[in-house]
């Protein structure tokens, strides 16, 4: 006869796995559509992923996993540029300040903190390479990743020739995984080929390292800080974007670990961003 107070109980829960592993990560990210040889484009917001074993480690590891050595994983790193709270209107570092500025070093540069670890993980993980255009730069590790990151123009860094372009030629795919919709960098190369009126540039003094120490040069693209025109100024229009996108019927959604993440194929999504913005402000 069982004793009422030891007789199992079926309401309880069954113990939950207290990590997220690298292989369950990899099962997440096929079942997305990540395949062998792609090329993607990763925003991740770690801490919706789960308690990770071994880390942000691990979610490169499976995207790396996913992708095969012929793949290539790619993060926006931007650098971690504060200085530019100095800028006059003119974006003019004052000279008594030049001194104690460190320049801009693919090799050495923080990515930006705003984005989260992921970039910097993924740009200090061996292997990796780093594009030379400053706040446009992007680490990218595998196979093209060479090809993704070499000749990043300084000047106009979202638009042609730059890794973004170069993803959308490729056939890569962007993956949000966990990141916010309005994170998507992605868009940011729509805007660039976008034709919009009135579009804001954004023209500042960048320090650069060199052999010989440091060069100031004066970078000039469209303005990522802000809207890309004043009539956007209100709008989200990042996440109308991609959520119209996926509600065409377009990309795929699932949770990767415990995060809700959603994977678009690059082309088409700059295709669809860039009509976007011209069908209603173009």
């Amino acid at each position: 006869m069982t004793n009422e107070t030891t007789r199992p109980d079926a309401t309880v829960e069954a113990p939950r796995a207290p990590f997220v592993t690298r292989a369950a990560l990899l099962e997440d990210l096929r079942a997305i559509g990540l395949a062998r040889g792609d090329i993607v484009m990763v925003h991740a917001a770690l801490s919706k992923i789960g308690p990770l074993l071994n880390g942000p480690d691990a979610v490169i590891g499976a995207l790396r996993d996913a992708v095969g050595p012929e793949g290539t994983v790619m993060g926006y790193t931007d650098w971690d540029a504060r200085y530019e709270d100095l800028l006059d209107a003119d974006g003019r570092v004052p000279d008594a300040w030049k001194p104690h500025i460190p320049p801009f070093d693919p090799l050495r540069s923080r990515a930006i903190r705003d984005n989260g670890a992921f970039p910097e993980f993924l740009r200090t993980t061996p292997g990796a390479l780093r594009s030379g255009s400053p706040g446009a730069s992007m680490a990218a590790i595998g196979a093209r990743a060479e090809w993704l990151t070499a000749g990043h123009p300084i000047d106009y860094g979202y638009g042609a020739r730059s890794p973004l372009a170069k993803l959308v030629e490729a056939g890569g795919k962007v993956l949000m995984l966990g990141a916010p919709r309005d994170t998507m960098t992605l868009i940011h190369h729509a805007e660039h080929l976008a034709r919009l009126e009135g579009k804001r540039i954004k023209r500042i003094e960048v320090p650069f390292a060199s052999e010989t120490g440091t060069v100031w040069r004066w970078v000039e693209e469209f303005n990522t800080g802000e809207a890309v025109i004043p009539a956007l100024d209100d709008i989200d229009y990042f996440t109308d974007i991609v959520t119209d996108f996926l509600e065409s019927g377009s990309g795929r959604s699932a949770k990767i670990g415990h995060a809700d993440s959603i994977l678009v194929d690059a082309a088409a999504m700059t295709r669809f961003a860039v009509d976007w913005l011209e069908r209603r402000y173009g």
